[in-house]
């Protein structure tokens, strides 16, 4: 995409569109002087505006691509939004198309570095923070009270610790333990505590829950070590007892690392989790496509890029299918949208069911449109592999990760998965934090940024406003992510956000 125009009223993001987008609300009865184009009624910022008449039963075209079907017909100048615009009965190919070349990266010495804590095993964080984590609800109380007392402690300056966090859930009894629910419980919980940001985890039970630690234990073939402790509240005596214990730990395990420093390191060793939430009419316009910009960067210095959320992909993942490095990578992902199309028919929804109430106030209409412009923070990279939630990636370059859209669940399973930075677009303004990872909080408009300035990190607004070009904002991004990734704080990470968004992916019947 090119500068836009400051002096545009729309945006038009392809010659094939038969929409625009209007950069500011549009009053009925005005004109568009340069498409020769009367507004017939009222068109808020970032919404949809007919270029020409669309017949019922048409296709709308935005991006070059049919994000629904006219349901009745759409004068030129008119409004095209939820009241006639619907999803059109098949939305894509199952074609499989021939598989492209991995992307090439730059040799080890061209590559650009951050300062990052090395693990003993060779892992690199962007963070140094003790895990406080629980197998069960019944347990979550004893976790939040450890970390608390560790709140503004002396001694984690002394170690250089950026935090200890009480990662609890609201699971862990009454569950199946042969259903993926309780398979991606486990999941997280070892993730977190392997995640390259945790420099030493205490596991919490209670002692007669359905996750067990021992099993988890043994399901993984890991033992206590000098950074890794566990115990239940039944067998210690109570919470108080636990509570004391659990300090007794955290200050062993601190004794144990010592005084970690940062140390430069190749960004090969970032691991970014892409994510969009809170979205709007513009945000596969600005904030997107420059994640998208700055994820290719990060790809060609070696890194990795982890695309998720599969609901939000619905109805563009034959782009994404066209950069498979494989048919069996392709077809690794068509099989996560069977699951969904499955999963959701069981539970009486529909995958277009997203978009929010939110998104649709800013201008997105059907969940085709949205993926579009979701998929756009990918970049263009060979896609590499697919992994289930919170399956460990091994796979450097651009993957995907299955996950539901909502943001919470979604992230956690990034972070599981070896995430040790989030990048995070929002139109409408999302405001989370997710320790362990530090996020970073795009703006896809100038708006917005300006209300809720004191959240977000980056404006991409300007690309909108005629400012900023994709290529522009996505040289920032990847620069800022590196100042970020070597202890610059987010703006979330300020205001100390992110206790809460520990969400593990509930799924299954709970009994």
């Amino acid at each position: 995409m090119q500068l836009i125009t400051p002096n545009q009223p729309v945006l038009i993001l392809s010659d094939a569109d038969s929409v625009a987008v209007a950069r500011k609300a549009l009053a009925s009865g005005s004109r568009i002087e340069n498409l020769a184009l009367d507004v017939v009624n009222d068109i808020p910022s970032g919404h949809k505006i007919a270029r020409h008449a669309i017949a019922e039963g048409e296709a709308v075209i935005k991006y070059g691509q049919v994000i629904g079907i006219a349901t009745q017909h759409i004068p030129a100048g008119a409004h095209v939004h939820t009241h006639n615009v619907a999803m059109p009965a098949s939305h894509a190919s199952n074609v499989m198309p021939a598989s492209i070349e991995r992307t090439a990266v730059l040799p080890p010495d061209q590559r650009r570095h951050f300062m990052g804590y090395r693990r003993a095993d060779g892992r690199v964080g962007t963070r140094n923070y003790i895990a406080i984590l629980s197998t069960v609800n019944c347990s979550a109380t004893v976790a939040r009270a450890v970390a608390a007392h560790f709140d503004g402690s002396e001694l984690l300056k002394q170690y250089n610790i950026d935090g200890v966090v009480a990662l609890t859930h609201g699971s862990g009894c009454a569950i199946n333990t042969d259903s993926d629910g309780f398979k991606f419980l486990e999941r997280s919980i070892w993730g977190y505590a392997c995640n390259s940001n945790i420099a030493g985890a205490v596991l919490i039970g209670l002692g007669c829950e359905t996750n067990q630690i021992s099993s988890l234990l043994k399901r993984y073939n890991i033992s206590e070590g000098p950074n890794f402790r566990v115990f239940n509240i039944q067998n210690v005596g109570g919470t108080r007892a636990s509570i004391a214990r659990a300090i007794e730990q955290v200050n062993e395990v601190l004794t144990n690392i010592g005084r970690l420093e940062r140390t430069s390191e190749s960004v090969e060793h970032l691991m970014l989790g892409l994510q969009c939430g809170g979205s709007d009419g513009y945000s596969g316009i600005s904030a997107n496509p420059a994640l998208g910009y700055a994820a290719d960067l990060l790809v060609r210095n070696g890194g990795t890029a982890i695309l998720s959320e599969t609901p939000e992909i619905y109805g563009a993942e034959h782009m994404l299918i066209a950069r498979a490095i494989s048919q069996e990578v392709g077809q690794k992902l068509l099989d996560r949208l069977t699951w969904w199309e499955h999963y959701t028919r069981i539970n009486g929804a529909e995958l277009n069911n997203n978009p929010s109430p939110g998104n649709k106030a800013g201008g997105l209409t059907t969940i085709l449109e949205k993926s579009l412009g979701a998929t756009a923070k990918s970049g263009t990279t060979s896609l590499n592999d697919v992994y289930e939630w919170g399956e460990p990636i091994t796979e450097h370059g651009f993957v995907f990760m299955d996950s539901p859209g909502y943001d919470p669940v979604s992230v956690t399973g990034q972070v599981a998965s070896g995430a040790n930075m989030i990048c995070f677009t929002t139109g409408r303004g999302s405001v989370s934090g997710f320790k362990p990872a530090p996020c970073i909080k795009l703006a896809t408009n100038t708006d917005m940024y300006r209300r809720l300035e004191e959240d977000m990190d980056i404006n991409c607004g300007g690309i909108v406003d005629g400012e900023l070009s994709v290529a522009d904002a996505g040289k920032k991004i990847f620069d800022i992510l590196i100042e970020i990734a070597s202890g610059r704080q987010s703006k979330s990470e300020q205001y100390n956000y992110g206790d809460n968004e520990f969400v593990p992916w509930q799924v299954g019947a709970v009994t």
